[in-house]
């Protein structure tokens, strides 16, 4: 089976190209598709300063909590970029986006701040690099990993996996046990930001792939307080990188919005 099959191709262009001429204009959602967005986290010194004016007063909190410069210069580029992109869908600029928290904690558009088709949205960045995903009237969710080299793919499959996920992983070696352990973990992921749930509930779903396809039903095993009838569908993020996107529902499509 190959991973890669299918898969939309996502490119990461910089985050800064939102303050081109031409990327205010608004965008209309489509019947049954997700929009997912890629960016670099790469920005001057001035589009940083602008994405830091459209946040709320939480989020520059959020952002001076860390440590690192760099690690600042990217929470408010993706935060930043965020809005902007929201902006385009409901006709507002980006500091006038509002949010609120869901029932589970998931951001959400602010109640009568949208317009009158809802617009749910999900945001994933790791390393330098974030994807946005969009949608109507269906919740979603996203979600990026750089595949890291030095995980202990089997050690954690065999902790977090289903029997069947994990014997998949640990059917291989080297590099590619790595590459099929983030291949799931993204997966996985992405079915529990969907629903607004942590970590603690990667047990609580299995991914089943087909051979060859780039889509995959999520299982919600017995006693799970998962929410069923999820799908996921993988992103090709480039070597070195795993993405998946999942939507409730299986009739919906994915379109890459910096890509076309």
């Amino acid at each position: 089976m190959n991973p890669c099959a299918g898969k939309p191709i996502i490119a990461f262009r910089p985050v800064q190209m939102l303050a081109a001429p031409g990327c205010s204009a608004p965008i209309a959602m489509e019947d049954q598709t997700v929009h997912v967005w890629g960016f670099s986290l790469e920005g001057s010194r001035s589009f940083v300063g602008q994405c830091r004016s459209w946040l709320s007063e939480d989020e520059r909190r959020q952002a001076d909590r860390f440590i690192c410069q760099e690690d600042q210069r990217r929470y408010v580029l993706a935060h930043g970029g965020l809005r902007a992109v929201l902006g385009r869908y409901i006709g507002l600029d980006p500091s006038a986006v509002m949010f609120q928290l869901g029932p589970t904690g998931k951001p959400a558009l602010l109640t009568g701040h949208a317009p009158q088709f809802p617009v749910r949205f999900n945001l994933s960045h790791s390393h330098g690099r974030m994807l946005i995903a969009i949608a109507g009237e269906r919740d979603i969710g996203v979600d990026l990993e750089q595949i890291q080299d030095r995980a202990e793919a089997a050690k954690l499959a065999k902790r977090f996996y289903a029997p069947d996920e994990y014997e998949r992983v640990v059917a291989r070696s080297g590099s590619e046990q790595t590459q099929w352990f983030f291949h799931y973990w993204v997966a996985k992921e992405a079915a529990l930001k969907g629903q607004g749930i942590g970590l603690r509930s990667l047990q609580q779903c299995e991914i089943l792939q087909s051979v060859d396809s780039p889509r995959a039903e999520v299982m919600i095993l017995r006693g799970a307080s998962m929410q069923p009838g999820w799908t996921i569908h993988w992103l090709d993020c480039g070597t070195g990188w795993a993405g998946a996107v999942s939507a409730h529902g299986a009739n919906w499509n994915v379109r890459s919005m910096t890509n076309d």
